[in-house]
């Protein structure tokens, strides 16, 4: 079954901890990202994670945080365009609920 998400590159972190395991079909999909810690809620915004087209203009998004389980939802609203590629970036503004702030920006490129 083909992917319909390419990752193309990894800036930042261990490109290790970046996984695929998804399909896609309807344009519109949901990044999940898992922290091993409890982040501050304050931080976890539009302004500190965001996904860009190739031309760097922002995309609206929805972005949730579930305390239970530390992890952060990224949801476009409205779909990606077809062969394009996109920008997901999370900023080491992001801290966990101690101050610690993450060490080095993410980002992930991936094409649609």
């Amino acid at each position: 079954m083909a992917r319909y998400v390419e990752i193309e590159d990894v800036i930042g972190n261990d490109q290790k901890i970046i996984h695929q395991d998804m399909k896609f079909r309807t344009g519109k999909f949901v990044w999940r990202i898992s922290f091993t810690a409890p982040l501050n809620p304050e931080t976890v915004n539009n302004m500190n994670l965001y996904v860009t087209d190739a031309s760097d203009n922002p995309l609206k998004t929805s972005i949730r945080y579930d305390a239970v389980s530390n992890c952060i939802e990224i949801e476009p609203l409205e779909p990606y365009a077809q062969n394009e590629s996109y920008i997901l970036i999370i900023t080491k503004n992001v801290e966990s609920k101690g101050g610690q702030k993450l060490k080095n920006e993410m980002q992930v490129r991936f094409h649609v």
